[in-house]
């Protein structure tokens, strides 16, 4: 039995961005995963997604989702930590982390912000501006 334990490689500032949807896919891609995210897809409306979500989440994980959310709209819109934190609750460590997947992770949050017609970075942004 090999006794070195392996750790996963962690993405520096190095690599580039890779390409939608490739960075968890892979680890997180299942059949109970593409039928949450159906499920998600089926939503109608906002009732429906408080609904859904109030029986699939506690409130301390909506909270945490929304809380990540409004982080990254905030860094999107070039705010600083100091800013963000006491508006938000997030800790430094939730920034951090936030920022990281702006940087290195997918673009979805900025690509929904901008479907949502949401200010980014001082200037409103049509969808499939990129």
């Amino acid at each position: 039995m090999d006794s070195k334990i392996r750790t996963p490689r962690r993405k520096t500032e190095a690599e580039p961005r890779a390409a939608e949807g490739t960075l968890l896919s892979k680890t997180i891609k299942n059949e109970n995963t593409d039928l949450l995210f159906g499920a998600i897809l089926e939503l109608k409306d906002m009732d429906e997604c408080y609904a859904f979500f109030e029986d699939l989440c506690t409130v301390l994980e909506i909270k945490a989702m929304s809380q990540r959310i409004a982080v990254a709209k905030m860094l999107l819109q070039k705010r600083v930590y100091s800013e963000i934190v006491p508006k938000t609750g997030a800790s430094t460590a939730i920034v951090s982390r936030v920022n990281r997947s702006l940087q290195y992770g997918c673009n979805a949050y900025a690509k929904l912000f901008r479907r949502m017609g949401i200010q980014l970075d001082g200037n409103a942004v049509a969808e499939g501006e990129t």
